[in-house]
């Protein structure tokens, strides 16, 4: 689902004009980015939580030329599911 279609959706669920879910969504992304960026964990019950992570610098070996690279350190976002979303998720039938 993208962006209109989600504002679509949640304005005909609620009964709501589209410009205003659109405002809503906004502040809601606007204030989830400057929570990940203070460093705080955002926390949807149900749903499950956001974080930044620092990964620090590293070496890798390539495995057919053995040559050595320095990988950065770098900011990663991690996702965790809470434990309802994953029973959801597991109830999904799989497709062999």
């Amino acid at each position: 689902m993208k962006h209109k279609g989600l504002v679509a959706a949640v304005a005909s669920k609620t009964n709501q004009p589209e410009n205003e879910i659109e405002n809503m969504l906004q502040a809601t992304i606007d204030m989830l980015k400057s929570q990940l960026v203070d460093g705080n964990i955002v926390n949807f019950q149900g749903f499950g939580s956001f974080e930044f992570k620092r990964k620090e610098e590293r070496l890798s070996v390539h495995p057919a030329t053995k040559i050595r690279t320095l990988i950065p350190p770098k900011q990663v976002m991690n996702f965790r599911q809470s434990a309802t979303l994953k029973v959801k998720l597991k109830e999904i039938p799989h497709h062999e």
